[in-house]
């Protein structure tokens, strides 16, 4: 007797061809590299992860992992930003020097007046511009992401430029704009209510103490921002139309969805959230270069790549890319941790992020196949 198809078309279920969520795989490949370069370490007698030191009570490396969580989360705040705009089947090469230029405009108002009792030898403006409350530098630094990515949005949706060369452009404007910003000097000396902006202890007060250390900020806003943006992703309208606007642009287009703006916002969101990276930097180092930011738009795309975003648009999660900047900041850390000089380390890393394309091109081939 024929088994009931009722309620499948006809079609009967068959649990052999179940998928899982590919962030699985992702995870896997995480858990795969840590056991790597633990074992690696094992051999020169050390350890990757845990503390091998008797005079030192704690299960774990802290240093190591603190250093993990900082490179996870400042670039990861920008990577969540590029992982909507890709998903949209577009590209953001300007966030590097996005994060650049804001970080000198930012700094120049979270100046203090005097140093160790003498005026600020690297003041920008005069008076009026120093001790201002903290909101004033972050209200500015969200300013200027905006912006960037206010022109990134309007050049590819309304005059027709493709992504790759409207924020191409930006880049090179942007970084233009933060060496010109202070003559290429450093901008230095902040309050000291901006710099525990990155370098408090925030989920240390909301716990009591429980889960307390020094400068976690930067990882606590990065997972509060990626549990939001994920959210968004799977449950909103936002992220329904994303996921439709990168898998056929001109089915939502006769679906009724509007385009063009739903690219400006989303470019948008990417130009904040680089903000949010470059106020959290400079809070960080307690200081503000030109050159900060140099490289951070591909390490962005790298981590989004590696956790399952295609180039192509349509596909890719938040948590995939949480995932993949957990790669990357472990390859990262497992390079220093067997002594591989840093140029093998960017001929490594770019391997990496080609391969992770090349995966990426053949799921999509075996897709088509069926």
């Amino acid at each position: 007797m024929a088994e009931p198809t009722h309620g499948l078309g006809g079609l009967k279920y068959d649990p052999a061809k179940r998928t899982r969520a590919p962030e699985w795989n992702v995870f896997a490949a995480l858990v795969l590299i840590v056991l790597i370069f633990e074992v690696l370490n094992r051999l020169n007698g050390g350890s990757f992860l845990f503390n091998m030191r008797d005079n030192v009570d704690a299960l774990f490396n802290q240093q190591r992992l603190d250093i993990m969580i900082l490179q996870v989360a400042i670039i990861g705040v920008i990577a969540l930003g590029v992982t909507q705009v890709i998903i949209i089947g577009g590209i953001d090469l300007s966030s590097g020097s996005v994060v650049g230029a804001t970080a000198m405009i930012v700094m120049s108002f979270a100046q203090t007046a005097l140093v160790n009792g003498n005026p600020n030898p690297k003041a920008i403006f005069g008076d009026w511009a120093m001790d201002l409350p903290v909101i004033v530098p972050i209200v500015v630094g969200l300013a200027c992401g905006l912006f960037a990515g206010l022109l990134n949005g309007l050049l590819i949706a309304y005059t027709r430029i493709p992504p790759f060369i409207a924020t191409l452009g930006v880049m090179v404007s942007a970084r233009g704009a933060a060496r010109w910003w202070s003559n290429g000097q450093p901008v230095s000396f902040p309050t000291e209510s901006y710099g525990k902006l990155a370098n408090g202890d925030l989920l240390g007060t909301l716990t009591f103490g429980t889960l307390s250390w020094e400068g976690q900020n930067p990882a606590v806003i990065f997972v509060v921002l990626a549990v939001l943006f994920h959210c968004i992703m799977v449950y909103t309208v936002y992220g329904k139309r994303s996921y439709a606007i990168g898998s056929n642009e001109a089915a939502a287009r006769m679906s009724g969805i509007n385009v063009d703006r739903h690219k400006v916002l989303v470019y948008t969101i990417a130009g904040l959230l680089a903000a949010v990276a470059a106020i959290l930097l400079t809070s960080k180092n307690l200081t503000a270069q030109a050159g900060m930011g140099v490289m951070y738009e591909l390490d962005a795309i790298a981590m989004a790549v590696i956790g399952g975003v295609s180039l192509a648009g349509g596909r890719g999660s938040i948590l995939g890319t949480v995932l993949g900047a957990a790669i990357f900041s472990v390859i990262i850390s497992g390079f220093t941790s067997v002594k591989l000089d840093a140029y093998y380390q960017e001929m490594v890393k770019g391997a990496i992020i080609v391969g992770a394309v090349a995966l990426d091109q053949w799921r999509q081939r075996s897709r088509l196949r069926g």
